[in-house]
């Protein structure tokens, strides 16, 4: 109860995201809260659709549906690339990729998605996903982790999500999840730092075995009135998802994005609320590698990827963003956010910040590549990444 009302409390007062569900892109939203990706067009469909000619038109979707993947696996990953296989057809869309980054991450996946059924107002999409991440960071629970207590620790997981949905009415969609997560927690491979299991130990990481299987089922739903997917320019994009994890925890994410243009859409202030809850049993219950977590390119981007862990979170993000020529925007924000242990503790206190700018590279309808320089309260990080922020 007390974790809908706070999703409820959530919806009212804060901005987040939402799926624009148009084709295979648009259905890799509707991926579990921890999962994260980094996409990246084709470099091919990039200067194609920058240029605005078809000078590589045999290269446009690589050969014979094979083409070049880039992009970092997870924040930390560093530079990934691998092949990608894609096939659309009038119906349906299958697409399958493996990649391998600079530092050992590796991550394959399968996706097929059904995104016009029954009269185009319902989508089906199946989606695989298997990741070896060797040298994850930890830092403990809590807004107060110090960062020289970094652990690491190899997360090894596989999940697979069947979601379907409809839209009833423009805009508007409505849908179920249900899937599996499993989920294997070893010795990281960053010998700078120590072992997750050694500094924390189990118990207090949310542990009882280091291998686990979640049976996963939740619904969602979202309203989008964006004018452009990858870069919007004006309209609103929000939703609510919750999500079970069978004889572990529930979890509900509540996200709200807005963008209000001036000047010929040329100029754009984005704004981007987050909240995410979870319940649990017995207090810190919940594993960590599950837990929210604020820090790095997508959240607060003054510190590093994954720097806080906790039950619960809040983050709230704005941006100015402005065009300075063909294809290339540039953008001053701040970040602010924490995290915490219990529903008592959603206030505005402890909040944790950073300020920056960026460069973002855009086709006309998508950021394709962006830098971002922020700085926080331990420090300042570049971050490059091949797609939007929100």
């Amino acid at each position: 109860m007390r974790l809908m009302v706070a999703a409820v409390l959530s919806l009212v007062l804060l901005p987040a995201q939402s799926l624009r569900l148009n084709g295979i892109e648009a259905e890799r939203k509707t991926r579990p809260p921890h999962v994260e990706s980094d996409e990246a067009p084709s470099i091919e469909r990039a200067f194609n659709e920058r240029t605005g000619r078809r000078v590589l038109k045999p290269l446009d979707d690589g050969w014979y549906g094979f083409r070049l993947k880039l992009g970092g696996i997870t924040p930390g990953s560093g530079i990934a690339a691998g092949p990608e296989f894609v096939h659309r057809g009038s119906r349906a869309t299958f697409r399958t990729s493996a990649r391998h980054s600079v530092i050992g991450y590796q991550t394959f996946d399968g996706e097929l998605a059904l995104p016009y059924l029954a009269g185009e107002r319902a989508f089906a999409n199946a989606l695989y996903v298997h990741r070896s991440l060797p040298r994850m960071p930890y830092y403990g629970a809590g807004p107060n982790s110090r960062e020289d207590d970094r652990a690491n620790y190899h997360l090894k997981d596989s999940s697979f999500e069947l979601t379907v949905g409809v839209g009833p009415v423009e805009n508007f969609r409505i849908g179920a999840v249900g899937g599996w997560l499993h989920a294997n927690v070893g010795q990281g491979r960053d010998a700078r730092y120590p072992s997750v299991l050694a500094l924390f130990g189990q118990p207090a990481i949310g542990l009882t075995s280091a291998q686990a299987d979640y049976a996963t089922a939740g619904a969602f739903l979202e309203y989008d009135t964006t004018d452009v997917p990858g870069s919007p320019r004006g309209g609103g994009d929000y939703s609510l998802r919750v999500t079970k994890y069978g004889g572990s925890h529930n979890r509900v994410d509540v996200r709200a994005q807005h963008y209000l243009p001036f000047f010929s859409r040329q100029r754009v202030i984005a704004l981007r609320a987050w909240s995410a809850f979870t319940d649990a049993p017995a207090e810190r219950a919940v594993p960590f590698y599950l837990q929210p977590t604020l820090g790095g390119p997508d959240t607060l981007r003054g510190y590093n990827a994954y720097r806080f862990h906790d039950n619960n979170s809040l983050l709230l993000n704005a941006e100015y963003r402005w065009k300075i020529s063909s294809g290339i925007d540039m953008a001053v924000f701040t970040d602010q956010g924490k995290v915490f242990p219990r529903m008592s503790e959603l206030n505005f206190r402890e909040w944790k910040s950073s300020y920056g700018a960026g460069v973002r590279l855009n086709t006309r309808q998508n950021v394709f590549m962006r830098v971002d320089f922020g700085c926080g309260g331990e420090g300042c990080a570049v971050w490059l990444r091949f797609n939007n922020v929100y």
